[in-house]
């Protein structure tokens, strides 16, 4: 599962990817620095391995990771092919769900390709830009759909008569995400793999001095975000990425000089992964504690069936506790006899925090 970073040159993206990753992606005063994609495994924080492995007396976490996808800056006309838009479009359509990085601070030193900072605009750009590419694909589907909706085929009736109403969203420069349909006209825009159908968090990049702030800007973004049922984040790139090189004192020294409660990046991290609709599972021995990525509303075989194929084949039973009854329980024989481990069997949908052992046949 991949999430996009997307934005407008200069925005701040490859600052926010290096603190992601500390991969060194590079970041430069001038547009399309960068071209290629650069791509990253993140961890996701997840407080409750640590205390699993002390609980286990394990040294080896292994936590659930993602992988972030850093996208070159598109600019007005990239839908037609402008600063190399084809090409970043592309990149675009590879991921699963975009970190759209709004710039909401203003820097003389570095060039806004627009000449001024307005962030609400700058939304409109990069959203207008992936609505236009997305009407071009909603039209060609429309061709081919057409010709058989005409021979009389009641399913590519349907779909045309869907494709045409999305069409007309669109063209009002509404993103794909905010088309309300039914169960079935979902399934038909689902299989057009439109951009702006993409699930959202719009990332508002502030100065340091913005962190302390409320900034008008950012309560418009909110309010757009509420109308797409998408997420707002504020935080500043330029910050975290000194903030991820620090650790102990120097870390909380650095916290308490910007008035910053929470990091941001782990904040991000974990809005992301539920913007995926992912959950963990975890396991837990003396040997690891680890946590597993799932579909949320995945059961107990196909979630068995991560840690291994053959899990899956011979699935029998799962023995389940909750991850806070495990932790108030102290121990898992403990927990067995206070009747919070359970027997759960092939129609069982995994809960985030299910600490879990599988039993199966060989």
């Amino acid at each position: 599962m991949k999430l996009g970073v997307v934005g407008l040159p200069n925005v701040g993206k490859s600052t926010l990817f290096n603190a992601l990753t500390n991969a060194g992606a590079q970041s430069a005063n001038y547009p399309f620095c960068t071209i290629e994609p650069n791509v990253g495994m993140v961890s996701v924080p997840d407080e409750r391995l640590e205390k699993l492995a002390e609980m286990y007396h394990t040294q080896k976490i292994t936590p659930a990771t993602i992988e972030f996808v850093d996208i070159a800056g598109l600019v007005k006309g990239a839908s037609a092919g402008e600063g190399l838009g084809n090409k970043f479009l592309s990149h675009i359509r590879e991921v699963d769900a975009i970190i759209h990085v709004v710039r909401c601070f203003e820097n003389p030193n570095i060039i806004h390709v627009e000449g001024s900072v307005n962030p609400l605009r700058d939304i409109e750009t990069i959203n207008l830009e992936l609505i236009l590419a997305d009407i071009e694909t909603v039209e060609k589907r429309i061709a081919k759909v057409e010709r058989q909706a005409r021979s009389g085929d009641k399913q590519a009736k349907l779909q045309n008569d869907v494709l045409h109403q999305l069409k007309d969203h669109l063209l009002k420069n509404q993103p794909a995400r905010t088309f309300e349909t039914d169960k079935d006209g979902k399934q038909v825009v689902d299989e057009c793999f439109l951009l702006s159908n993409k699930p959202v968090i719009y990332l508002c990049n502030c100065s340091p001095e913005g962190l302390k702030e409320n900034d008008e800007n950012i309560a418009k973004i909110r309010e757009l975000a509420n109308k797409e049922n998408a997420t707002v984040l504020k935080l500043c790139a330029e910050v975290e990425e000194e903030l991820a090189s620090l650790s102990g004192e120097e870390l909380e020294e650095f916290k308490k000089e910007f008035g910053i409660e929470e990091l941001g990046l782990p904040r991000l991290i974990k809005e992301s992964y539920k913007l995926l609709g992912l959950i963990s599972f975890l396991t837990a021995g003396e040997k690891e504690v680890r946590a597993w990525t799932i579909k949320k509303g995945t059961k107990a075989p196909q979630a068995a069936g991560v840690i291994h194929t053959d899990f899956e084949k011979g699935f029998i039973k799962a023995e389940v506790v909750k991850y806070q009854d495990l932790i108030d329980a102290q121990n898992y024989l403990v927990a067995k006899e206070q009747g919070k481990v359970r027997l759960e069997g092939k129609d069982y949908v995994v809960q985030d925090g299910d600490v879990m052992l599988f039993k199966f046949n060989v």
